[in-house]
């Protein structure tokens, strides 16, 4: 199966001239959404041994729980500002179409834990970056990151480079 043939484009969302991609109709597919998931999950395994996922709201969540289920670990929420019950760390970081605030609980990564980020997709890795950031101010190790879907056009990867690197679909 083509899962880039099942992402559907949807231009001048959230604002003019962004071409957001919608992983919906893969998700609705039970066949696409397996497929996507063992593929993420086969990715996960190449890193090596790993502690946690850490996947970012919201749609991070989607992919980073069932992975860490399937893998047997377990899984950390990172959450815009404020959405945390617990004491939090946060950095502000830039998106493609402006800037944000992510928040994990400050107890959520030990030091030594090693880590692997899970998001839909990499865009200019800016969601990226502050994942790391916020890993590594608990002592935690990033051992790579993994997406369904990247943008490669928008050089996300380069923000990245010391870091390893997966995805399943590359859209040029």
């Amino acid at each position: 199966m083509n899962l880039e043939a099942k992402l559907r484009h949807v231009m001048d969302f959230p604002k003019p001239g962004i071409d957001f991609i919608d992983i919906t109709p893969v998700l609705q597919d039970p066949v696409a959404l397996k497929m996507c998931l063992e593929g993420m999950r086969d990715k996960l395994l190449e890193l090596g041994p790993i502690d946690l996922i850490v996947g970012a709201e919201s749609r991070g969540f989607i992919f980073g729980a069932p992975l860490a289920y399937m893998l047997g670990i377990g899984f950390v929420p990172v959450r815009k500002k404020g959405k945390l019950p617990y004491k939090t760390i946060s950095v502000e970081y830039e998106l493609e179409y402006g800037t944000d605030i992510l928040e994990i609980h400050e107890d959520a990564v030990k030091p030594g834990d090693r880590i692997a980020i899970v998001d839909d997709l990499l865009a200019t890795g800016g969601t990226a970056w502050s994942n790391i950031q916020l890993v590594e101010k608990l002592g935690g190790e990033v051992k790579g990151l993994v997406y369904f879907v990247e943008l490669a056009y928008l050089n996300g990867r380069e923000r990245l480079k010391n870091y390893k690197v997966e995805s399943l679909v590359k859209i040029t």
